[in-house]
């Protein structure tokens, strides 16, 4: 599997769109669809960025064989996962908080936003477990 394939599978195992692709990578949509087609491929630092957010090694990215097409182990994932699902109990105090008036003013609404994307970011990372899970389940 080339590397245009690799990402656009992660993209959709993780259930992101290409604009929102685009946008944690700070990249144009159409730059990701570049690197989907194959028309185009990212620079080292924005393979590194994929790395990262996918939770894959550069080696599974970038080579074409077999060996390589081993996702980040799920010990790691469970690592990785822990140490955001932490967040939880700050995110429960803090809607605790915003909610004690009973209205949710516009400093609030983005406090708000703010915890919506961290509760994405935990749902992703839940997302990337289970697909390794069924990986393994699968070999």
């Amino acid at each position: 599997m080339d590397i245009a394939s690799k990402i656009n599978l992660l993209r959709n195992q993780m259930n992101i769109s290409q604009a929102e692709l685009a946008e944690r990578l700070h990249v144009s949509r159409q730059t990701v669809s570049k690197w989907e087609t194959g028309m185009s491929c990212p620079d080292i630092n924005k393979l590194l960025s994929i790395s990262d957010l996918f939770n894959v090694s550069l080696d599974y990215l970038v080579r074409d064989n077999k060996t390589s097409q081993q996702p980040a182990n799920l010990d790691r994932l469970v690592l990785k996962f822990l140490g955001s699902a932490q967040d939880m109990e700050k995110i429960s105090s803090e809607l605790v908080d915003i909610m004690r008036d009973g209205v949710i003013d516009d400093d609030e609404r983005v406090r708000m936003l703010t915890i919506v994307d961290k509760l994405n970011a935990v749902s992703r990372m839940i997302e990337v477990i289970k697909n390794a899970l069924n990986s393994e389940t699968d070999e």
